[in-house]
């Protein structure tokens, strides 16, 4: 039998101390009020707006006048107020800040082919280059295999906050990725050439689709992920440059039907009605992207061409092998901006266009339901000296200094 005392010790733990250490409900509430607040929701800015987040999800979003302030809630004023940030495609977490072999996992050269590669098994939380694009209002990376293999594996949506993997991730497989031209060629002793390049991705995918007709379970790890493609599952990432390279990649996905998304693309606007009756986006290199080899062509006013076509574009900060190993979508953004993107698409393409090119339903703009991700800047986003000075992830406040 239990003492009283131990009656009581009892009580106490299981039913008196949960609700002394339970939050209270207005704690978990906020609200961001913005002289300006771009939702991006296609309706333009709101002039003195707010958005009330309550736990990790947008309650409420208008006018400053119209959105209550419950009693209790954290209030956070800032001139402007944006979704959160979007890198739609780079390596942030499969590659680290120090340019050093410990941390550069964004590709494995042993060989041309290796779709079964995973972003989630490489991909570090911790690493100090997540959180520097953390400061700077990045809330979700699109991140994993770089381009430089004919298929260099497969990439993955993680958000910038969360200690590991499992807290971090958004969706386990977003693309496979492929490349072509002679940026797959340079690392391998085959292929030599765009033909073999072509021929064995083409190879690789007619033996998928021939499996899938087996009754058996499919234990080729890479084939079931070429399967997946095939069925429409998960898209293509296709990078391609040159002009030529832009049209076998159509060429290829009209063969074999997949859904695939254009990446890099330096010579885009020379192929815009290609592009668009294929029905294809584009991930966009970065419109600072260094002019050499494959991109010396490229230009700061294709995002512009593009979005004029109607082909949906987003900007992405890419993967380079130099320090400091990634660029600020935003800088980058800021750039096409100046080069004939509307402003609200060019915010877009690294909030909503992102998000929808990779299909993410959450995150990109700042409606009620979607995930409480907001930067907060202290002016214009695109006027080179504002700063990020609060980011908000899943309604918490993950980084709070003007950077």
């Amino acid at each position: 039998m239990f003492s009283d005392d131990s009656v009581r010790f009892l009580i106490f733990f299981f039913v008196l101390a949960p609700l002394l250490v339970r939050p209270d409900p207005a704690q978990a509430q906020r609200v961001v009020q913005a002289d300006t607040l771009y939702t991006m929701t296609g309706d333009g800015p709101i002039i003195d707006g707010a958005v009330r987040i309550e736990d990790s999800t947008i309650a409420a979003v208008g006018a400053a006048s119209e959105v209550s302030i419950p009693s209790g809630a954290k209030v956070h004023e800032t001139t402007v107020a944006t979704p959160g940030l979007i890198d739609p495609r780079g390596t942030v977490g499969v590659s680290g800040l120090y340019n050093v072999p410990a941390d550069q996992d964004q590709l494995d050269t042993s060989e041309p082919l290796q779709p079964a590669l995973r972003a989630i098994d490489a991909y570090n939380p911790r690493e100090q280059l997540v959180e520097f694009v953390r400061e700077l209002g990045i809330t979700t990376v699109h991140a994993g295999h770089a381009p430089g293999a004919l298929i260099s594996g497969e990439t993955a949506v993680f958000s910038t906050s969360g200690e590991t993997v499992d807290e971090a991730v958004e969706d386990r497989r977003t693309t496979v990725a492929f490349t072509l031209g002679p940026d797959a060629q340079a690392r391998f002793e085959s292929p030599g050439t765009r033909a073999k390049g072509l021929s064995m991705i083409r190879q690789a995918l007619a033996d998928a689709e021939a499996a899938m007709g087996n009754d058996e379970p499919e234990t080729d790890l890479g084939t079931g992920v070429l399967q997946a493609v095939l069925r429409g599952e998960v898209p293509a990432l296709v990078t391609a440059h040159r002009a030529h390279d832009i049209q076998t990649a159509l060429r290829l996905q009209e063969e074999f039907g997949f859904e695939m998304i254009l990446d890099g693309a330096a010579e885009a606007y020379l192929m815009v009605d290609e592009i668009k009756e294929a029905g294809v986006p584009v991930i966009l290199h970065p419109t600072m992207t260094r002019p050499s080899g494959t991109t010396q062509n490229a230009a700061f006013t294709t995002a512009a061409t593009l979005h004029e076509a109607g082909i949906p574009v987003a900007i992405q900060s890419g993967w380079e092998p130099y320090v400091p190993k990634t660029r600020i979508v935003l800088f980058e953004a800021g750039i096409a901006y100046a080069h004939g993107l509307p402003r609200e698409a060019a915010l877009a393409s690294v909030t909503r266009t992102a998000a929808s090119i990779l299909g993410l339903d959450d995150v990109g703009t700042l409606a009620p339901g979607q995930d409480a991700d907001l930067a907060l800047f202290d002016g214009d986003p695109f006027e080179y000296t504002t700063q990020v000075c609060t980011v908000l992830n899943d309604g918490q406040v993950v980084s709070d200094e003007c950077k």
